[in-house]
Formats: C-alpha cells, structure tokens, sequence
C-alpha cells in the first residue's frame, strides 16, 4: 500500500499528465468503470452517502488495522469519484484517513470543473470516510483498552 502522500502525488501527476477536462473528465469515467463492482447486499440505505444528488453506496469494513473501503454509484462520473476517493482513502489506518485531506481534488483543478451539485457529493464522500476512520478509531481503542 502507498504512503498516501504518495497517492496525492500519483493522482496530481496522473491529472496533469492529461490535456484539458476532456481528457480529465474520461478518465474519471474510466476509474468509475475499473472499479470494483459492489455486492448487491452492500446497495441498501444505511450505505448510502448523503448529499450526493446521485446514489453513492459506500461499505466499509476494518482489516488489519486499515479501513477498506468499497464503492458503487448509478452515474458514471460519480462513480469514477468515488472510485478516486476509494483508491485515496482504501487500505488506510483510521488516524491517516482523518488527519489527511484529499489535497489533490483543489491542486488539479478539480474543484472548479465540477457541478456545485458534484462538488457537494464529493465533499459528501470525504465527511463520510472520515466519519467511518472516526468509529473504526475509537473501536480499535477500545478493543486495546479491553485487551
């Protein structure tokens, strides 16, 4: 698993690599369409992420320490921004998830090509990681505490 400064890095890099937001917007497509598909059972109310003017799921689960995260959405470009925020945030231990911020949506000027609507969605997904890497954090604490 990268250091997730790294992954900021790898994802500005992948960014600017591409011409306009043509190409930018494709390739956030493509992202959505390489994501794994998320299990039926997974697609239910609990996990969806408010906010998101499309259906966003959002399932997690705590492996070794690290907070998985899995993803689905029913709009192309919504999807592939999840599966961004899933390659960013996915396999990280809580306290990483919660003190980094996804930096590289501002730097490759992201923020200022998608919809107030997309925008707000997208903010949507990072508040509810976070909120997720807070619970995992505070369980893992209390598991070392009854040990």
């Amino acid at each position: 698993m990268a250091d997730i400064q790294e992954l900021q890095l790898q994802i500005i890099n992948e960014f600017k690599a591409l011409s306009d937001w043509t190409d930018r917007y494709k390739h956030i497509i493509e992202l959505g369409r390489q994501l794994d598909p998320l299990d039926e059972e997974y697609k239910v109310e609990e996990n969806l992420v408010r906010g998101c003017q499309s259906q966003v799921w959002l399932h997690t689960y705590l492996e070794n320490g690290k907070v998985i995260f899995e993803a689905d959405s029913d709009a192309a470009i919504t999807k592939g921004l999840v599966a961004l925020m899933v390659r960013f945030y996915s396999g990280q231990e809580p306290d990483t998830i919660i003190s980094t911020s996804p930096d590289f949506i501002k730097k490759i000027g992201m923020e200022e090509h998608l919809s107030p609507t997309r925008s707000n969605g997208l903010a949507a997904m990072v508040k509810q990681m976070k909120i997720y890497a807070m619970a995992y954090k505070t369980k893992l604490k209390q598991q070392k505490e009854e040990a």
